[in-house]
């Protein structure tokens, strides 16, 4: 049993490594794109539209919706970032029906750098919307003794979006790998399909924790007396 797929070294060559993590990792990504190519290469405007561009549409208009009623008010700006962390997790997640197949976002790595990326991410939406003097002003609200505590707010919130996508998708890994080795076949197949729910959910609250986030940075600062004015 694996506790991570950083465990799972497929090839090394002296210092160089490369685990299950990144093989699948990456091999997640060109799925992704490669899809998203195809399902786009023959896109209609008109009644008549195939199957997997009307899937598309759905989870677009759903994923804007999801944006759009956190409180953002251009969700298509933050539709390709936001819409690719669900995808990411949500498809990772997916992938374990195919045997053999370790979620990436089992590996605290991974999710780190998910994490990392709406780090990233939320200061420059924040400045893009207020401008670099508006977004760092906010730190010093109500006073500047709260800088060091808003940093630390910034950080520990990075943190916990790591920890939390990681311990659950690590969990429902676990149990399933235990499950498979105390008790009958039929029983892991329903904890499977469970588990599939479940990575559904992680990447829905994942993208929406991350929107969230993006809509304190921007219309916090966007709402100061005299803005509309």
């Amino acid at each position: 049993m694996h506790l991570s797929p950083d465990e799972i070294v497929l090839w090394q060559h002296g210092f160089l490594k490369l685990n299950a993590t990144i093989a699948y990792t990456w091999g997640l990504m060109l799925v992704l794109a490669v899809g998203s190519k195809l399902v786009t290469r023959k896109l209609s405007t008109g009644l008549r539209r195939s199957r997997w561009q009307n899937l598309l549409e759905i989870v677009v208009t759903a994923i804007n919706g999801q944006i759009a009623e956190v409180g953002l008010r251009q969700p298509e700006k933050y539709l390709g970032f936001l819409g690719s962390l669900f995808l990411f997790v949500a498809m990772a997640s997916l992938f374990t029906i195919v045997p053999g197949y370790e979620p990436p976002t089992g590996s605290l790595s991974t999710t780190a750098a998910l994490a990392i990326c709406v780090f990233v991410a939320v200061p420059l939406f924040g400045i893009e919307d207020r401008g670099l003097g508006g977004y760092l002003r906010a730190y010093l609200k109500p006073t500047f003794i709260m800088l060091p505590f808003n940093i630390i707010s910034e950080l520990s919130r990075t943190l916990a979006l790591a920890v939390r996508l990681f311990g659950n998708m690590m969990s429902g890994t676990m149990i399933l790998a235990i499950l498979l080795t105390i008790t009958p076949f039929v029983f892991p197949i329903a904890m499977s399909a469970l588990g599939l729910l479940t990575g559904m959910v992680q990447a829905y609250i994942f993208s929406i924790l991350a929107t969230v986030y993006i809509a304190a940075a921007t219309r916090t600062r966007s709402s100061e007396p005299g803005e509309d004015d």
